[in-house]
């Protein structure tokens, strides 16, 4: 049996070292896994409690959720905008934490990672990341960390993938976020 990874990017441009970086991942899948980069966070609305009513569920949210929900963990990639996650991240995971203690994130193993421009690339939109998906329901795994510092430079001419060192972390981190996907959850 395969685990089912969902890949969230953080950054909705096209050319989005995030984005590169979840393709990356999607390639460097370990042998039973399968990465799956979610497409369509742009036409999710901003969460309203009012438009999340049963049967009234924009069909973007409830797209989200059905992906979610049918991953064994999600795998989230997320710049830095102005020193924390992007608005687009935050509302995924807003519509991800609903229903209260029974959302699509409930109790599964997530990861956060990324890349920016910044020296640190992007911790403090990691950290802010981690904290919402925690409280959101997820089981955030605090040990796996890939900050990546200085996207626009190092991966001016070169794709994450291509990148030896990136492709060996991004492969750790995956093989770990596979392990941690794999183990039998409590009852």
């Amino acid at each position: 049996m395969s685990v089912r990874i969902l890949a969230l990017v953080g950054s909705l441009r096209a050319g989005s070292h995030n984005r590169q970086l979840a393709e990356a991942a999607v390639k460097l899948a370990p042998a039973g896994a399968e990465v799956a980069l979610y497409e369509g966070l742009a036409e999710i609305p901003f969460y309203n409690e009012d438009i999340d009513v049963e049967g009234g569920v924009p069909a973007a949210a409830a797209a989200l959720r059905e992906a979610a929900a049918g991953a064994d963990a999600l795998l989230l990639f997320t710049p830095e905008y102005n020193g924390t996650m992007p608005a687009v991240l935050k509302n995924a995971i807003d519509w991800l934490s609903r229903p209260y203690g029974a959302g699509a994130l409930t109790g599964k193993p997530v990861v956060v990672i990324g890349t920016a421009f910044g020296q640190y690339g992007g911790v403090w939109a990691h950290d802010d990341a981690r904290k919402s998906v925690g409280i959101a329901g997820g089981k955030v795994i605090e040990d796996i960390k890939l900050s990546i510092a200085g996207s626009v430079t190092r991966f001016a001419e070169t794709h994450p993938a291509d990148d030896s060192e990136v492709a060996e972390q991004l492969t750790e981190v995956l093989a770990r976020l596979h392990g941690h996907a794999s183990e039998p959850t409590a009852a």
